[in-house]
């Protein structure tokens, strides 16, 4: 099998009838099927974790528009090659002939001043750019740029479509429907491919190329046995940079400094961008480390600047010590639990009215309408408290946030029961 391209190329599909996934986007009826049936497409943005088929989907607007298809990769393309494209693009375009396409894989690692590059030729129409991204452009990419793109969110292959696309593989590949090939067990397949389309053809790939049996049967023991053999295998390209971001944050979340030390060290190694673990470590100090340690926050926020003043290699000091702070740091999710009970409650409640007392009165008629009446002015109090309802009379029993049981919080609501008595 030497001599072919790898599975994941030869199944990479050509037209919209043989894309798998993304039916919210490209499914009937859907507002990037009809965009590209209706010949007219815009600058976008595909983002979505790796595998999801970002590049394909790309490719097949091309095809299907008749577009020139120029691409870059933001990891070894710069600001030089950016003008070149543009020029070919120029030199490319005749009357009245569509925009070429220009596709950017990993716009996210542009620099600014390589996205700026980009601002001109998209706002004359030189090309039309689709940006692929494995990160929230509302963080890496600029506002100019991104105000003159859709975003679209591609999602991880579920199950259904990660069975569509082995069964796919398996019978119109030209080596693999060769091959007496049963598939016994997939859980495991599955689980190891994590939604990725591309992990999942590299790892059907490496267990057939394992087998030296003419009827190859593969269970979940030969998947795994198969990428212990082979732990790079499956990881070409990056593609465990969810898992270990997923370990990191676990091992920090469960108070184990070693480890989220170690899973550090391991994007540190790997080069994972300095920005995008500090950012995971701000998530974090609010979703597990919360009102526990207030600081916790504070700290993560200082690191993710900190890291834009000093660069590599010593921005990886300041992210070891940050990560040991919030690893060690007492734990609680009062706050993430309180803001997804408020988002559920509003849900169910739809929008209640704000209480008259709570309203602002900047008009007369207001004030003759009762906003604002009966508002008492806190700081009027003793410790800067009266008690009044601040809630919609039809949530005043609601209780969403939740103290729990570390110093901190403890100390909190000791306070909170001095004021509100018998409410907490």
């Amino acid at each position: 099998m030497s001599n072919y391209p790898p599975l994941a190329e030869r199944q990479r599909p050509n037209s919209l009838d043989q894309y798998i996934g993304q039916q919210h986007l490209v499914g009937k009826n859907a507002v990037l099927r009809k965009m590209i049936d209706s010949g007219v497409i815009s600058s976008i943005i595909l983002w979505g974790p790796p595998g999801v088929g970002k590049t394909t989907l790309a490719k097949i607007i091309s095809n299907q528009l008749n577009r020139p298809f120029y691409i870059l990769s933001a990891i070894n393309s710069g600001v030089k090659d950016v003008r070149e494209v543009i020029e070919k693009a120029k030199k490319a375009k005749f009357f009245n002939s569509p925009n070429p396409i220009l596709f950017i894989d990993e716009i996210h690692r542009f620099s600014k001043s390589q996205q700026d590059s980009l601002l001109g030729a998209v706002e004359q129409g030189i090309f039309t750019l689709i940006g692929a991204t494995t990160e929230n452009p509302s963080f890496e990419v600029i506002s100019p740029l991104l105000s003159r793109c859709q975003v679209y969110t591609l999602k991880s292959l579920e199950k259904k479509d990660l069975q569509d696309l082995l069964k796919k593989a398996l019978t119109t590949d030209e080596v693999l429907k060769n091959k007496n090939i049963t598939i016994s067990e997939e859980e495991a397949l599955f689980r190891f491919s994590g939604g990725d389309a591309r992990k999942l053809l590299n790892i059907l790939e490496l267990v057939v190329n394992a087998s030296e049996s003419e009827k190859i049967v593969i269970t979940n023991d030969s998947v795994t046995e198969s990428l212990q053999t082979n732990p790079s295998a499956y990881d070409k390209n990056g593609e465990m940079h969810y898992d270990i971001i997923s370990a990191f944050i676990k091992s920090i979340r469960g108070s184990d400094p070693d480890a989220a030390v170690y899973w550090l060290a391991r994007m540190v190694e790997g080069g994972e961008d300095p920005k995008f673990i500090a950012r995971r470590l701000v998530i974090s100090a609010s979703e597990d480390i919360g009102l526990a340690n207030p600081n916790a926050l504070l700290l993560a926020t200082q690191c993710f600047e900190a890291i834009k003043m000093v660069g590599w290699p010593e921005s990886r000091i300041i992210l070891s010590q940050v990560t040991l702070y919030l690893a060690t740091s007492p734990k609680s999710n009062s706050a993430y639990l309180a803001i997804k009970d408020a988002q559920s409650l509003v849900k169910q409640t739809g929008n209640l009215p704000v209480p008259l007392h709570l309203r602002n009165a900047p008009t007369k008629l207001m004030k003759e309408l009762g906003y604002g009446k009966e508002y008492k002015y806190s700081h009027d109090g003793k410790d800067n408290f009266i008690a009044q309802d601040f809630m919609p009379q039809e949530l005043l029993k609601q209780k969403l946030y939740k103290p729990q049981n570390n110093a901190q919080e403890i100390k909190i609501l000791d306070r909170l029961k001095k004021l509100w008595k018998s409410r907490f």
